[in-house]
């Protein structure tokens, strides 16, 4: 799945080898509402889109393998009810409420339940950074034993195509698959790094609103009132450390910021692996699809619609 300004387009092959190309017009509300393009404003807008995008872009995926695997065992059903827009809604809507849910308590919840255990819950400071460093190591081995399952390995080397891809036309190269090979599969504005910067940039956040909480009523917040206070200031987490991850892609040349991004590279060791050249050429035709390069032998399926 490539994002451009304009559109999204998500490239899949199928059995037989074609890649199929869906592209939709996606202009970002960042960039159609003055107030939600706002500093911070902008990278709470911009992480709830790639997260609706990114599900759509998996559900796709798995909606072409679905058909194709009963077109070769010859058992397509054109009316299945589940094959109908109001099906699909559903369940894509089922699927992000599920999926937060699933991510608010593994890493938000369950991290503050241990460091409640933990026995620093009057220590602001120490309550957050176990807390964090619990989060941390939580997502770390999250993706290390995802990436043991060779569905899930398949999309990290996707994950690495697509990297690769747009270092190539950073770089001004032609996007070819000679030229697209040269290049590393970690790059510094990728999600995996805005989680860590999140995660990182919380405790500060968490640890200065505990103690403003212990100011005002003499006691430490309790598990459910810092789970609250938390998950409230989170969108500020989100926004700044947007800010943050942008930042570091402009000066990623810096040797101070090298050293401050080098954690988020080295989580990419996990999230994106080295991809075939049937898994790169997938990842170019994405990408000259969502930059508006056509090519004569694709037959994308375009759906056009407004974003919400």
């Amino acid at each position: 799945m490539m994002r451009s300004p304009e559109r999204v387009s998500t490239a899949v092959r199928k059995a037989d080898g074609d890649i199929v190309v869906k592209n939709q017009e996606f202009i970002s509300l960042t960039k159609r509402n003055k107030i939600l393009g706002l500093l911070l404003l902008r990278g709470i807008i911009s992480f709830v889109e790639m997260l609706v995008i990114g599900i759509k872009s998996l559900n796709y995926s798995a909606e072409v393998a679905v058909n194709e695997a009963e077109r070769l065992e010859g058992k397509q059903e054109k009316n299945s009810v589940f094959k109908s827009d109001t099906f699909k809604n559903m369940y894509f809507t089922l699927t992000v409420v599920f999926a937060l849910a699933l991510g608010i308590g593994i890493f938000f919840f369950l991290p503050l339940w241990f460091s409640q255990l933990s026995g620093v819950k009057r220590q602001a400071l120490a309550f957050n950074l176990v807390a964090g460093l619990f989060r941390v190591t939580l997502f770390i081995l999250y993706v290390w034993g995802i990436s043991r399952f060779g569905e899930f390995k398949k999309v990290f080397q996707y994950h690495g195509a697509e990297h690769k891809s747009i270092f190539t036309y950073e770089s001004g190269r032609e996007l070819t698959l000679e030229n697209v090979r040269e290049y590393g599969t970690r790059h510094p504005r990728c999600g995996t790094s805005f989680i860590l910067i999140v995660a990182v940039f919380a405790i500060l956040v968490y640890s200065v609103s505990d103690t403003i909480y212990y100011v005002l009523t003499g006691v430490p917040p309790t598990l459910l009132r810092r789970f609250a206070i938390h998950f409230c200031l989170l969108p500020l987490v989100a926004g700044v450390g947007y800010e943050l991850l942008k930042l570091s892609a402009k000066t990623s040349h810096n040797r101070i910021v090298k050293f401050l991004i080098a954690p988020g590279l080295w989580i990419q060791r996990i999230t994106t692996q080295e991809p075939s050249d049937d898994q790169l050429e997938v990842a170019i035709v994405a990408l000259q699809n969502a930059l508006g390069i056509k090519k004569p032998a694709l037959a994308p399926e375009s759906q056009s619609s407004p974003s919400s």
